[in-house]
């Protein structure tokens, strides 16, 4: 087996790395550094509610951006992943903003240092490869749950709806925002509504009937900028900015620090903060992973999962010191870096340098972008995130993962991420039980014609000792065919002399199917029966050794195969001994 190495793929991609490599890498990084501005400044509008970023200091978007230096710069210097790109993303929206509204700022800064710390254990652990295997309806009924919570969230901005009351904010959850948008739906803004619905069709449109090369969202956001200081100052149409809402954006990076909170206040805050911990951990471990595999598919290249999400455990240690919030790998952006040549984790700490220059050199022109424009590249990155296609076509699928990805969107939407994640996981273990309960048996071979499902056994059964039964497990020894397993023989009238157990059909087996088994030979034993274990793999007898049960069995309670187990008690009948 191949010794584990957390060494970043920065380390070896460097071996070899000549300028025209570096110069690849430098174009892909200004280039995804100039889209990643305004989903960033997207984000963190969406993810925090302007309360709670006023108990940092700082504004909304501004916590977006930071949070795509620090978390862009740190994935790509230690990751697992040669092209990913890191930052906030739209699956964190939804957790973030229910996070930061029910803790404040404090709670949100010690949930995200926890996830981190959890990522880094996760990773240490070699943890990696388990994340790949929760379900899939789950993974796709919560994006498509944030999808929908991401695309209500905009529809404010995106249109310019005004409260009658300054006080009548729009509420945080789903049914309060769709019922707050029909009350206010007569206070829409024409020109904010125009500027809003044309970015949304431009970001469809440009890439389709004009060029790909040029992102749309940079050229939106230009364009929309440009717009909004036209109208205002020589028509007077004020369309609202993020400098009319948020004020400036600073000039640079804050000193790194923590929020002023005693240790006793610290203390009596974690205990309510471990599940909203665990679920932005599990979610960024999903999505980093998910943004690796599909860079895998792009280049050719294979990641190193734990030390990814080492990476992203560091990453997101290190974003709430800098009023961040939290990181993941980025889909959408690591497929444009790849698509403009990053090839290495250059590309990705370009991208964060970008932004950096962006913020030293141009913050205060970021300020002028309209928020009605930022709604629509949410929109349109809710639409895709959506996957509508892949929705219905689980819908369409079998019933029970149909009930698996309903339960999950519908619990994302209507109350939250966190309760629809461990919902969604209970159900999907709950139904994976019962298929293996369904996929595992317990087979009486019969003396009479000799039939089984295993062909061995069967044949084992041909010319059968009289008061010799052979019963086979099938399928995983788990609870489902212990239960099995206990029901058939409680059907049978008359126990038989000895009892032949075949275990050939059984790669592994549980607690419960142990104590099934030390269960049979009690009450055989009580019965007077004999019992043979037949054909147990070597991973199910260390489990019966260890268990002790091979010793109850005893030195001629064991047989390779059914076959040699009548084989013996045919050479102890015709010795005399049965």
């Amino acid at each position: 087996m191949r010794q584990q190495t957390f060494l970043p793929e920065l380390l070896s991609s460097l071996r070899g790395y000549t300028l025209p490599k570096f110069t690849r890498d430098l174009s892909a990084g200004l280039t995804v550094g100039v889209v990643a501005l305004p989903l960033a400044l997207a984000f963190g509008i969406a993810s925090i509610p302007e309360n709670v970023a006023s108990e940092a200091g700082l504004s909304p978007p501004v916590m977006g951006l930071f949070t795509a230096i620090v978390a862009g710069f740190l994935i790509s210097a230690l990751g697992g992943t040669r092209a990913c790109i890191g930052g906030p993303t739209g699956a964190f929206v939804v957790i973030v903003y229910a996070i930061a509204a029910q803790h404040g700022y404090l709670g949100l800064v010690l949930a995200t240092l926890m996830a981190g710390m959890i990522l880094v254990i996760m990773g240490v652990v070699g943890l990696g490869g388990m994340i790949k295997f929760i379900p899939y309806p789950v993974t796709t009924g919560f994006t498509t749950g944030i999808a929908v919570v991401i695309f209500a969230g905009q529809i404010k901005d995106l249109f310019g709806l005004s409260p009658v009351n300054p006080a009548d904010s729009v509420p945080p959850e789903f049914i309060g925002k769709v019922q707050w948008y029909f009350t206010h739906a007569t206070t829409v803004d024409p020109p904010t509504a125009i500027m809003g619905l044309g970015c949304v069709a431009a970001l469809i449109v440009f890439p389709k009937l004009v060029t790909r090369k040029i992102p749309a969202p940079v050229v939106v956001m230009v364009v929309a900028t440009v717009a909004a200081v036209l109208l205002r100052k020589f028509a007077g149409v004020p369309i609202e900015t993020i400098g009319d809402r948020f004020g400036a954006i600073p000039s640079g990076l804050p000193m790194p620090r923590l929020p002023d909170a005693s240790f006793a206040e610290i203390r009596a805050r974690v205990p309510d903060l471990i599940v909203p911990a665990f679920t932005i951990a599990i979610l960024a471990g999903i999505e980093s992973l998910l943004c690796a595999v599909v860079a895998d598919g792009m280049t050719g290249t294979k990641h190193k999962s734990n030390t990814e999400l080492i990476a992203q455990g560091v990453a997101n240690l290190a974003t709430p010191l800098f009023g961040g919030i939290p990181a993941t790998g980025a889909i959408a952006r690591t497929a444009t870096n790849i698509q403009a040549g990053g090839r290495t984790p250059i590309a990705g700490i370009t991208h964060a340098m970008v932004l950096l220059a962006i913020v030293l050199a141009l913050g205060k022109y970021a300020a002028l972008i309209p928020l009605a424009a930022l709604s629509a590249v949410l929109v349109v990155v809710a639409y895709r995130m959506a996957e509508l296609h892949r929705f219905r076509w689980l819908l369409n699928g079998p019933r029970s993962d149909a009930a698996v990805l309903l339960t999950t969107f519908a619990l994302t939407v209507l109350i939250d991420l966190t309760v629809a994640v461990q919902a969604g996981l209970v159900l999907a273990a709950m139904l994976f039980i019962k298929r293996m309960a369904e996929v595992s048996g317990v087979n009486v071979v019969s003396a009479q014609n000799g039939s089984s499902g295993a062909p061995s056994d069967a044949d084992a059964a041909q010319g059968k000792l009289d008061g010799v039964e052979i019963y086979e497990v099938q399928g995983p020894f788990f609870f489902g065919a212990a239960f099995k397993l206990r029901d058939t023989l409680d059907a049978v009238a008359r126990p038989p002399k000895t009892l032949v157990l075949s275990l050939a059909s059984v790669p592994a087996i549980d607690a419960t199917g142990l104590y099934a088994l030390e269960e049979l030979l009690r009450k055989c034993a009580n019965q007077g029966t004999r019992v043979i274990v037949a054909g147990a793999r070597a991973d199910v007898r260390r489990a019966l050794l260890s268990a002790g049960l091979l010793g109850k069995l005893g030195e001629d309670g064991f047989a390779p195969d059914a076959r040699l187990a009548l084989e013996m008690l045919r050479a102890e009948a015709s010795a005399g001994k049965t």
